[in-house]
Order: C-alpha cells, then structure tokens, then sequence
C-alpha cells in the first residue's frame, strides 16, 4: 500500500525530509515526477495519463502535508519501514486501505525511480 498523512497531520513537516523518493509536500504545493528522482522524460501516472516528468502538478491535498501516491514506495528498496511513520510525532502517517500494493510492485516503482 501507498502511505497517506490524515487530516490529523499538524503540518510540523518532520516527514518531508526523511521521505527518499521525494513524495511529501507541504500541502498546496504543486508537485513534479522529476523532483528527487531519475526519471526522465514523460511518466506514466497510476491512473494511466501520461505526464512531462517535470510538469506541475496540483497538490494532492491543501490544507496539510501528503504524499504523491505514485512516488511512494513505502520506504521499500531503502529502509525497513516507512520513515515519514517512524518520524511522525501524531501517527497520522497510515497505510492506504484504498491502494492495496505488492511488495514486487513497490519495488518496481522504487526501482523505476531511482534508475541512474
């Protein structure tokens, strides 16, 4: 599963830089693919659009800290466990029951990410 941060977030910003795969920002910040990766070119989003890696986004979210869901590896390929929960201070970083993921798939995506 991809993590999200719940409404409960304080906006301390303790998990923005222990994410390595760049994908917390500060809520109503716009977001980009290329942003702490490899990737180049275009991507290819989860939902199926595809994207200048260094385009713009929109923020997931406005009003608190998120992730990107299609950056988000659960930490896998880096650390034993998510950092942005191991750092969070109200625990409001949580699995997504909606974005059920296999170990595999999550590397493959660490892995398309970080391709150097």
């Amino acid at each position: 599963m991809a993590i999200i941060i719940t409404d409960e977030c304080i906006n301390c910003g303790a998990c923005e830089p222990e994410c390595p795969n760049t994908a917390i920002y500060e809520g109503g910040i716009e977001w980009a693919m290329e942003e702490g990766t490899a990737v180049s070119g275009t991507y290819e989003l989860e939902d199926g659009t595809e994207v200048p890696v260094d385009k713009k986004l929109e923020p997931v979210e406005d009003d608190y800290y998120y992730i990107v869901p299609d950056k988000c590896t659960e930490c896998k390929g880096f650390h034993e466990e998510p950092q942005c929960a191991a750092v969070c201070p109200v625990d409001c970083c949580v699995p997504d029951p909606d974005r059920e993921e296999s170990e595999e798939k999550l590397l493959a995506r660490q892995a398309r990410l970080h391709v150097v």
